[in-house]
C-alpha cells in the first residue's frame, strides 16, 4: 500500500482525515484577477480608488509633467501606480524605498496596487524626491475631499508643533571655530602631501586636485565650507537686523526731537554670532531642537487640526525651534488650502505673544495659553473663576489669562490636548518620529505625505467613497 503524499503512515491506517485539497503545484484553471486578492472595503482598495478619482478629475497632471509625450524612449512606470504604492506605504508605516520594493514582491496589498509590477527601490526613491512640491498640492486635494465628506468644518481648530528628528546626527555639528580648524588641518595636510609627492614623483601633476591621500576628503572639505558659509550668512543677517534697529531708533529720535532712554545699541559691524551657534555637516538646514526626551537634530513640523474630526487642515515644516512665529503661517496656510479661516483657534503657551494675541478682527477667536498648563490649573485653584466685567486697564496678556479661566475658556482649551496630541501619536505610529529625506524641502515633502495620508485614513474610517474610480489613465501618446 502506497502512502498518499503529505500524510504519515499511521494517519492512513488509523484515521480518515477530512481536509480541503492542498496542492502547491496546482495551476489555476482560469487566470486570477488582482481584484479578488483584496477585500472591497480594504485600505489598499480605498487608496487606489481615491488616487484614481483624483486622476480622473485631472488633479494629478503635475505628476505627468516630467515624462516625454512623443512616445520615444524606454517605457516608464506609470506615475499613478507609483503614487498609489507610495501613499499606501506611508499609510501603513512602510516608508523606506527598499522596504517598499520588497513589499512589492511579498505583500498582496502592494502587489494589487502595482498590478504585479515591481519597480526597484531607486525608481521609488527618485519618484518621491522628484515630486516633493506636488505632495503639498496633493495635501490640498485631500483636504478638499475631507470637506466634501463633512470632516473639515473649521469651527474650532488646535495648532501645535512637533520636533522631528532629521536624517543627521547631533555629533556632526560644528562651531565656526571648529570648522575653521578642520579646514586648515585638511588644507595643511594636502599641502604637505603635495610637497612630498612633488619631491618623489616630480612637479608634472595637475594643480586643481587634492593629493591622492586626500581625494576622499574632497566632499568633506566642501561640506565644511558650506557650513562655514551658512554661519557667515546668519551673522550677516544679525548685522542687517541690528542696522535696521539703529535706523528705526534714529528716525524715532528725529521725529520726537529727544533721545531715547536706555542703552544705545551696538554698532552693526560689531555684532557677532554667538560662539555656541553651530552648523550641521550632514544636513546644514536642520537645527538642534529640544524634545521631552532629549535633544535631536531635525525640524519643527507644524499642524492645524480640526477639533471635530482630527483632520489636518494646514501644515508646514520649519527649522525654527520656537512656535511663536508659526501662528501666522498656519493661518495663511489654512486660508490658502480651505478658502476660509476657523472660527476659534486653540494653542499652547509656545504660541503666546502680544503680537499673536492682537491679530486683525477678521481672524479667528484665539485661546492661547500664556503659561504652562499646570500653572493655569494652579491659578484657577488659587483665584477661582473670574467674575464681573474685564477691568479697563487689562492688557492683552491679562485679558487672555482671564478668558482662559472662565468656564467657556476652560471648556474650549481642554479640547486642544484631546485633538492635536492624538494626531501626533497616530502619525508617530506610522513612522513620523524621524525624516528620511534631508533639507528643508525634503522634510517638508515628507511632512506633507504624513499629513495627507493621515487625512486619507480619516476618510477611509469615515466610510467615504469617491464618486468615480475609473483608475489610472494611460500615458499620453
Amino acid at each position: 500500500m502506497r502512502r498518499p503524499k503529505g500524510l504519515p503512515w499511521r494517519g492512513v491506517l488509523a484515521v480518515s482525515y477530512n481536509f480541503l485539497p492542498y496542492a502547491q503545484d496546482q495551476q489555476f484553471l482560469l487566470p486570477p484577477s488582482l481584484h479578488e486578492w483584496v477585500e472591497e472595503e480594504s485600505l489598499e482598495r480605498f487608496v487606489s480608488d481615491v488616487v484614481g478619482h483624483l486622476d480622473d478629475e485631472g488633479r494629478l497632471s503635475a505628476f505627468y509633467a516630467s515624462y516625454r509625450t512623443d512616445g520615444w524612449g524606454h517605457p516608464a512606470y506609470h506615475p499613478v501606480m507609483l503614487l498609489k504604492v507610495l501613499l499606501y506605504g506611508y499609510c501603513v508605516g512602510v516608508r523606506s524605498s527598499r522596504k517598499i520594493a520588497e513589499a512589492l514582491r511579498r505583500d498582496v496589498a502592494f502587489r494589487y496596487l502595482s498590478a504585479n509590477q515591481q519597480p526597484d527601490f531607486r525608481t521609488i526613491s527618485d519618484f518621491r524626491m522628484k515630486h516633493l512640491e506636488e505632495f503639498e498640492a496633493l495635501f490640498r486635494d485631500i483636504v478638499e475631499l475631507c470637506q466634501e465628506a463633512g470632516l473639515a468644518g473649521l469651527g474650532r481648530v488646535a495648532v501645535d508643533g512637533r520636533r522631528v528628528k532629521g536624517s543627521a546626527a547631533l555629533d556632526r555639528n560644528r562651531t565656526r571655530e571648529q570648522i575653521e580648524q578642520e579646514v586648515r588641518r585638511i588644507l595643511e595636510e594636502a599641502e604637505r602631501i603635495d610637497r612630498e609627492e612633488d619631491e618623489k614623483y616630480g612637479p608634472d601633476r595637475r594643480g586643481d586636485e587634492l593629493p591622492e591621500g586626500l581625494r576622499t576628503r574632497e566632499d568633506r572639505l566642501r561640506k565644511l565650507k558650506e557650513a562655514r558659509a551658512r554661519l557667515d550668512a546668519k551673522e550677516q543677517a544679525l548685522k542687517e537686523s541690528q542696522a535696521e534697529r539703529i535706523k528705526e531708533r534714529e528716525q524715532e529720535e528725529k521725529r520726537t526731537g529727544r533721545k531715547k532712554r536706555g542703552r544705545k545699541p551696538k554698532p552693526a559691524d560689531s555684532v557677532k554670532l554667538d560662539d555656541g551657534q553651530k552648523a550641521n555637516l550632514t544636513d546644514p538646514e536642520s537645527q538642534i531642537l529640544k524634545t521631552r526626551t532629549g535633544w535631536v537634530q531635525g525640524y519643527n513640523g507644524q499642524v492645524m487640526v480640526d477639533c471635530t474630526s482630527q483632520v489636518i487642515v494646514a501644515q508646514h515644516v520649519t527649522s525654527e525651534a520656537n512656535d511663536v512665529q508659526q501662528l501666522t503661517p498656519l493661518l495663511d496656510g489654512c486660508a490658502d488650502v480651505n478658502g476660509k479661516l476657523p472660527a476659534e483657534l486653540l494653542a499652547d503657551a509656545g504660541y503666546w505673544s502680544e503680537e499673536n494675541a492682537t491679530l486683525k478682527e477678521d481672524q479667528p477667536e484665539l485661546f492661547i495659553a500664556t503659561t504652562k498648563d499646570w500653572k493655569q490649573r494652579q491659578a484657577l485653584r488659587d483665584k477661582g473663576p473670574p467674575r464681573g466685567r474685564i477691568p479697563k486697564h487689562y492688557g492683552p496678556r491679562d485679558r487672555m489669562e482671564r478668558k482662559l479661566l472662565t468656564k467657556r475658556g476652560r471648556e474650549a482649551y481642554k479640547e486642544r490636548s484631546q485633538t492635536v496630541e492624538p494626531v501626533f501619536g497616530q502619525m508617530v505610529m506610522r513612522g513620523s518620529g524621524s525624516f528620511l529625506l534631508r533639507g528643508l524641502k525634503g522634510a517638508g515633502g515628507e511632512w506633507s505625505l504624513f499629513s495627507l495620508t493621515h487625512n486619507m485614513l480619516k476618510l477611509w474610517r469615515a466610510g467615504w467613497q469617491p464618486t468615480s474610480t475609473l483608475g489610472a489613465k494611460p500615458l499620453p501618446v
